[in-house]
């Protein structure tokens, strides 16, 4: 199955944590949590495509949350959501890094729109089928990849780890972040994985001269970007 982008909910009233879970599960996979300190601690993670981020919260407000979430050069995308709709509120949601904001209560459409727009400005949601970068065409629902039109047989966490990079380009991924997405946090198997599936990845595009957009960043992760120089 494809990676769907990962969605973290952070909202203190569990009827509508639960009820936000069942909206966006079609298009997401979504995960909860009930209070700030929870809330922070599953978002420094960093395997979230986006946040949907209550203010009133226990124990962390989420100003604070995401304040400190910043701080510490976590970037996912964030949607603000609260009771509050005074100007000042918003305005501080913003100035401390929020992306959206939406005032409750809200229409279940308007969340979902405002979701996928923002998951659509930070390349993490596509409503066509298929990603393409230079050379790379893959197409999700037939869970075919194309390199300068020809095909290329990836077995499924192979796809799903392509997919991911695309999904990610220009942008830094550990091997931590990997292995939570594709093999999760309770699997038994070792981060070690993620080496070997990307060595076999790359043994697959070698051939066709387009595994240079793999770069290693030693000690820490991969990135996928046009390779320098390239014309």
């Amino acid at each position: 199955m494809t990676v769907k982008p990962k969605i973290l909910v952070i909202e203190d009233d569990p009827d509508l944590n639960e009820s936000i879970v069942d909206f966006i599960r079609d298009f997401a996979e979504p995960e909860a949590a009930l209070t700030g300190a929870d809330g922070l601690y599953q978002a420094e993670e960093g395997v979230f495509d986006a946040i949907i981020l209550d203010i009133m919260l226990p124990e962390l407000n989420g100003f604070d949350l995401l304040k400190q979430l910043r701080a510490k050069q976590v970037k996912t995308p964030v949607l603000i959501l609260t009771a509050k709709d005074a100007l000042a509120d918003k305005l501080r949601g913003f100035e401390l890094g929020g992306d959206d904001y939406l005032t409750k209560p809200f229409h279940r459409e308007e969340l979902i729109m405002r979701l996928k727009a923002l998951l659509k400005r930070t390349g993490h949601f596509f409503d066509a089928d298929g990603l393409t970068a230079g050379p790379y065409e893959v197409y999700l629902n037939r869970h075919e990849v194309l390199i300068n039109g020809q095909p290329v047989s990836l077995n499924g966490k192979e796809f799903d780890l392509l997919v991911y990079l695309l999904q990610n380009q220009k942008t830094i991924i550990t091997k931590d972040q990997i292995f939570d997405r594709l093999w999760g946090f309770d699997s038994e198997t070792a981060v070690s994985v993620v080496e070997v599936y990307m060595s076999n990845l790359r043994k697959k595009l070698k051939p066709l001269k387009v595994d240079g957009w793999i770069k290693t960043i030693r000690n820490v992760g991969y990135i996928f970007q046009e390779p320098e120089g390239r014309e």
